[in-house]
Protein backbone atom coordinates (compact mmCIF):
# COMPACT_ATOMS: atom_id res chain seq x y z
CA UNK A 1 0.00 0.00 0.00
CA UNK A 2 0.96 3.37 -0.71
CA UNK A 3 -0.18 7.03 1.13
CA UNK A 4 0.07 9.79 -0.61
CA UNK A 5 -0.38 13.16 1.40
CA UNK A 6 -0.59 16.51 -0.83
CA UNK A 7 0.63 19.70 0.54
CA UNK A 8 1.27 23.70 -0.41
CA UNK A 9 -2.20 24.11 -1.59
CA UNK A 10 -3.51 27.85 -0.63
CA UNK A 11 -5.23 30.88 -1.41
CA UNK A 12 -3.01 32.95 -4.11
CA UNK A 13 -3.69 36.40 -6.43
CA UNK A 14 -3.85 35.83 -10.11
CA UNK A 15 -0.40 35.83 -11.60
CA UNK A 16 1.12 34.33 -8.20
CA UNK A 17 2.84 30.71 -8.03
CA UNK A 18 2.19 27.95 -5.79
CA UNK A 19 4.11 24.85 -4.97
CA UNK A 20 2.46 21.35 -4.27
CA UNK A 21 3.94 18.83 -2.65
CA UNK A 22 2.85 15.35 -2.53
CA UNK A 23 5.02 12.85 -0.07
CA UNK A 24 4.34 8.83 -0.16
CA UNK A 25 4.50 6.62 3.01
CA UNK A 26 4.46 2.92 2.87
CA UNK A 27 6.58 2.17 -0.58
CA UNK A 28 9.16 4.23 -1.91
CA UNK A 29 7.48 6.13 -5.43
CA UNK A 30 10.21 5.03 -7.29
CA UNK A 31 8.55 2.08 -9.17
CA UNK A 32 5.85 4.33 -9.74
CA UNK A 33 4.21 6.97 -12.40
CA UNK A 34 3.50 9.53 -10.87
CA UNK A 35 0.76 12.47 -11.61
CA UNK A 36 -1.01 15.30 -10.47
CA UNK A 37 -4.87 15.79 -11.68
CA UNK A 38 -7.78 18.65 -10.39
CA UNK A 39 -10.64 18.61 -9.89
CA UNK A 40 -13.14 21.98 -9.82
CA UNK A 41 -16.65 22.26 -8.36
CA UNK A 42 -19.19 20.84 -10.82
CA UNK A 43 -16.43 19.40 -13.33
CA UNK A 44 -15.14 15.88 -13.79
CA UNK A 45 -11.40 15.27 -12.88
CA UNK A 46 -8.84 16.20 -14.90
CA UNK A 47 -5.37 15.09 -15.41
CA UNK A 48 -2.40 18.39 -15.84
CA UNK A 49 0.62 16.52 -15.69
CA UNK A 50 2.82 13.30 -15.33
CA UNK A 51 5.99 11.99 -14.67
CA UNK A 52 8.12 8.95 -15.49
CA UNK A 53 9.54 6.84 -13.08
CA UNK A 54 12.81 8.23 -13.27
CA UNK A 55 11.76 11.66 -13.84
CA UNK A 56 13.11 11.81 -17.24
CA UNK A 57 9.89 12.18 -19.00
CA UNK A 58 6.71 14.55 -18.12
CA UNK A 59 3.64 15.20 -19.48
CA UNK A 60 0.88 18.09 -19.74
CA UNK A 61 -2.12 18.92 -20.24
CA UNK A 62 -3.06 21.88 -22.74
CA UNK A 63 -4.32 24.25 -19.99
CA UNK A 64 -0.90 24.12 -17.90
CA UNK A 65 1.48 23.53 -20.12
CA UNK A 66 4.76 26.43 -20.08
CA UNK A 67 2.99 27.26 -16.36
CA UNK A 68 3.13 24.45 -14.59
CA UNK A 69 5.96 22.39 -13.59
CA UNK A 70 6.38 18.77 -12.19
CA UNK A 71 9.03 16.99 -10.90
CA UNK A 72 10.10 14.05 -8.51
CA UNK A 73 12.71 13.27 -6.10
CA UNK A 74 12.79 9.64 -5.34
CA UNK A 75 15.32 9.99 -2.50
CA UNK A 76 12.68 12.17 -0.56
CA UNK A 77 9.58 9.57 -1.96
CA UNK A 78 8.39 13.39 -3.02
CA UNK A 79 6.78 14.46 -5.97
CA UNK A 80 6.28 18.39 -6.52
CA UNK A 81 4.10 20.37 -8.61
CA UNK A 82 5.09 24.25 -9.16
CA UNK A 83 2.46 26.59 -10.20
CA UNK A 84 3.19 29.85 -12.01
CA UNK A 85 1.42 32.29 -13.55
CA UNK A 86 -2.03 30.98 -11.87
CA UNK A 87 -5.42 32.01 -12.92
CA UNK A 88 -8.63 32.07 -11.50
CA UNK A 89 -9.70 29.22 -13.57
CA UNK A 90 -7.00 26.49 -12.20
CA UNK A 91 -9.20 27.15 -8.37
CA UNK A 92 -9.36 23.50 -8.20
CA UNK A 93 -8.56 20.75 -5.38
CA UNK A 94 -5.28 18.79 -6.72
CA UNK A 95 -4.70 15.50 -6.04
CA UNK A 96 -1.51 13.41 -6.66
CA UNK A 97 -1.63 9.84 -7.77
CA UNK A 98 0.69 6.89 -8.28
CA UNK A 99 0.75 3.73 -10.11
CA UNK A 100 1.73 1.09 -12.75
CA UNK A 101 -0.31 0.83 -15.63
CA UNK A 102 -3.52 2.50 -13.81
CA UNK A 103 -3.49 5.42 -11.25
CA UNK A 104 -4.55 2.93 -8.56
CA UNK A 105 -3.24 5.61 -5.08
CA UNK A 106 -4.24 8.79 -4.71
CA UNK A 107 -3.90 11.02 -2.23
CA UNK A 108 -6.61 13.38 -0.19
CA UNK A 109 -6.55 16.46 -2.00
CA UNK A 110 -4.86 20.24 -1.61
CA UNK A 111 -7.51 23.06 -2.59
CA UNK A 112 -6.14 25.82 -4.59
CA UNK A 113 -7.82 28.99 -4.90
CA UNK A 114 -6.77 31.86 -7.37
CA UNK A 115 -8.62 35.02 -6.67
CA UNK A 116 -8.55 37.50 -9.53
Amino acid sequence: QVQLVESGGGLVQAGGSLRLSCTASGRTLSGYIMAWFRQAPGKEREFISGISRSGDSTYYADSVKGRFTISRDNAKNTVYLQMNSLRPEDTAVYYCAAGVGSYEYWGQGTQVTVSS
